[in-house]
């Protein structure tokens, strides 16, 4: 079991196709995107169904929508969430990757920006790319806050740091984070998800 069932992710017809490109349907490229080369059509559809299968082996899941982190771009009634992409214009061998949540209040987003950034550096031999860089959308109230964490651990991946390695578990302080925010709160923060140390959490 992945969370608790959830009618968000179950028509099929709300959602836009993994090999289509919806710009009406994706958020606009944020700052951490600007003067790079932002990935549109089949370039952004590839990608992101990499980050499909990528998600899923990974686990990184919307416990609120009860579905893989990767179906909210396809979510038509959440037009400006999920990510853009774009390759980096000084080095093409690094791509950006920007996380835009359904809500400023998103609890989700310091959980579900670091288990993205370890499921696409964990797995890096299943895409074109050395290395992933994940940022949040300034929209959201903790971007600040959940950005500097998310250079740290990209710097000390850099560095081949191993206590930060793609593939390792929740950190103490992640853990803590869950707890205090009632075990991974939906979107709106009112909605409460399973045990974050179960089998079946995201990371």
């Amino acid at each position: 079991m992945r969370g608790f069932p959830s009618p968000f992710g179950t028509d099929d017809s709300l959602f836009d196709d993994y090999d289509g490109f919806v710009p009406e349907h994706l958020p606009e490229p944020g700052r951490f995107l600007e003067g790079h080369d932002v990935l549109t059509e089949e370039a952004h559809a590839a990608f992101h169904r990499a980050t499909r299968d990528l998600f899923e082996e990974r686990t990184v899941y919307d416990m609120t929508f009860d579905y893989n982190l990767a179906r909210l771009n396809l979510d038509t009634r959440h037009a400006n969430a999920g990510y853009r992409y774009a390759r980096q214009r000084d080095d093409p061998s690094v791509l950006r990757a920007e996380f835009t949540p359904t809500t400023p209040f998103c609890p989700q987003t310091h959980t579900l920006t670091i288990g993205s950034f370890r499921a696409w550096n964990g797995l890096s031999e299943r895409h074109e790319y050395d290395l992933v860089r994940v940022r949040a959308a300034p929209m959201h109230h903790r971007s600040e806050s959940i950005n500097e964490e998310l250079e740290a651990i990209e710097a000390s991946y850099r560095a081949g740091d191993a206590s930060v390695d793609p593939e390792a578990g929740p950190s103490d302080a992640e853990r803590m984070e869950r707890a205090l925010e009632g075990a991974e709160p939906g979107h709106d923060g009112t909605g409460t998800g399973p045990d974050p140390d179960t089998p079946d959490a995201p990371f």
